[in-house]
């Protein structure tokens, strides 16, 4: 199953409701979301900087992990950017694969 980075960050209300109900409580939110839309939560960890949490998910297609990220973004607690992950083995696959390029200028 594809594997997903989501990185969170916070809003005012989205602070307020983690700091009411806890990160556990968000933490299981957000597995639930994964699981709602046929997936896993694999980690969830909050962090100081300029993201507030940064969520690993098993989702079973880019549509599912849209759909995750539209819902987050959209509820207003939190915005959230996705990355879709590689495995080494899928890098090694596509570093063999032949496609057709011309370079600007040539």
């Amino acid at each position: 199953m594809p594997k997903y980075l989501f990185e969170a960050s916070y809003t005012l209300d989205g602070v307020k409701g983690v700091q009411s109900a806890g990160g556990s409580s968000r933490r299981d939110a957000v597995a639930r979301v994964a699981e709602s839309a046929g997936g896993r939560l694999e980690s969830f960890y909050f962090a100081f900087g300029d993201r507030d949490a940064y969520v690993t998910c098993d989702l079973p297609d880019n549509e599912s992990a849209t759909a995750v990220a539209l819902t987050v973004n959209a509820a207003g607690g939190a915005t959230v950017k996705t990355i879709v992950l590689l495995t080494p083995d899928e890098v090694d696959a596509a570093a063999k694969r032949s496609v057709d390029y011309r370079p600007p200028g040539t």
